[in-house]
C-alpha cells in the first residue's frame, strides 16, 4: 500500500492539457504527486508522442487497467461525456473547469462518482494564486456592505466554451468562497454579434441581504483583466493586495490535491465543503443562464 502508484491519462491536450502532461512527468520531490505515473494521452489529432508520452487511443485508456485516474482537459463542451466514460470505466477523473454544461449533469456524474467509489475532483486554480490568497485574509472577518467583480477577456468561442455563467465559473466561484451562499437576483445579457462583444452582469445577495455585482465581459482585444470594488464597513478594497510568487505553479498544487484525495488524505469535511461549493457554482451558473436567456417579460 505504502508504494501504491496511480496510473494516469491526459485526455485532451491544449494549453491544459500540455500543462499536466509536464507536471505528471515532473512530479514535485516528496509530494503526493510522485504517486502518479503518466501511461500516456488521448487526442482526437495525431502526435505520436509529446517528450517522453506516448498517444493511446481512447478505447485503450478506458480498456487498461494500469490506468486509475484521468485527467481531462477537453473544450468545456465535451467534460461531461468524457467524464461520464471514465467513471463508467471505473477510473477516478481530475477535470478541468467548469465540470459541465448544466447542473444537472454534474450532480449525476458527482452521484455517479460516489456510488462507484471513485474520487471525482474538478481543478479550480483560481483559488490557489497567491493574488486570491491575499485577497482572501483581507477580506477575513470583514462586513461586506456591497461589492463588485468585473472579469474582462477576449472572445470565446460559446460552441465550445459555453453560456459565460459557466465560462467564466472561476470568478463565481470567488464571491462564493470570499462571501458565502448567494442568490441570484436578476441577471442580463448584452451581445453584439457584429463586433463579436458579450457582457453579462449578475446581481447576487449575500445570506445577509448585502448586494454583489458580477461582470463578465468579453470582446476582440479585451485584456484579461480583474477588477475588484469591495466595500465594508471599515473601508473598500479598490486593489488587489500585494501577492509573493509562489514557487510552486498552480497545475501542480492542483495535482498534489487530487493526488491527496486519491491517498485519503483529504479530510471528509473538506470533500463536502468542496462539493457543496462546486455544485452551488454550477447551479447558480445555470439559473444565471436562465435569467439571460428568458425573453424580455412584457409588464402588463
Amino acid at each position: 500500500q505504502i508504494s501504491k502508484m496511480f496510473g494516469t491519462v491526459v485526455v485532451g491536450v491544449g494549453i491544459a492539457g500540455l500543462a499536466r502532461i509536464r507536471d505528471l512527468m515532473n512530479p514535485m520531490p516528496s509530494s503526493p504527486s510522485e504517486r502518479l505515473k503518466l501511461f500516456g494521452f488521448v487526442s482526437r489529432r495525431s502526435f505520436g508522442n509529446i517528450n517522453e508520452a506516448k498517444q493511446i487511443s481512447l478505447e485503450d485508456a478506458l480498456r487498461n487497467k494500469d490506468i486509475h485516474a484521468a485527467f481531462i482537459s477537453t473544450e468545456n463542451r465535451s467534460h461531461e461525456e468524457t467524464i461520464r466514460m471514465f467513471l463508467e470505466a471505473g477510473k477516478h477523473v481530475l477535470v478541468e473547469y467548469p465540470m459541465t454544461l448544466s447542473a444537472k449533469a454534474a450532480h449525476e456524474l458527482w452521484e455517479m462518482a460516489e456510488q462507484k467509489g471513485k474520487v471525482l475532483h474538478v481543478e479550480h486554480i483560481e483559488l490557489l494564486t497567491e493574488e486570491y490568497k491575499q485577497l482572501k485574509k483581507e477580506v477575513a472577518g470583514k462586513d461586506l456592505v456591497k461589492g463588485t467583480l468585473h472579469f474582462t477577456g477576449s472572445v470565446l468561442d460559446e460552441n465550445k466554451s459555453g453560456f459565460p455563467a459557466f465560462s467564466g465559473i472561476a470568478r463565481l466561484t470567488w464571491l462564493i468562497d470570499l462571501f458565502g451562499d448567494l442568490t441570484v437576483t436578476s441577471a442580463t445579457r448584452e451581445k453584439q454579434k457584429d463586433k463579436n462583444y458579450s457582457r453579462m452582469t449578475v446581481h447576487f445577495q449575500t445570506a445577509n441581504k448585502k448586494p454583489l455585482t458580477w461582470i463578465e465581459e468579453r470582446g476582440p482585444g479585451m485584456r484579461r483583466e480583474k477588477k475588484i470594488n469591495f466595500c465594508f464597513t471599515s473601508g473598500c478594497l479598490e486593489n488587489f493586495p500585494e501577492a509573493p510568487r509562489s514557487s510552486v505553479g498552480l497545475f501542480m498544487q492542483d495535482q498534489n490535491l487530487f493526488a491527496k484525495k486519491l491517498l485519503g488524505q483529504v479530510s471528509k469535511e473538506e470533500l463536502a465543503a468542496e462539493k457543496w461549493r462546486i455544485l452551488r457554482c454550477l447551479d447558480l451558473a445555470e439559473v444565471i443562464q436562465q435569467y439571460c436567456e428568458e425573453p424580455e417579460k412584457i409588464c402588463s
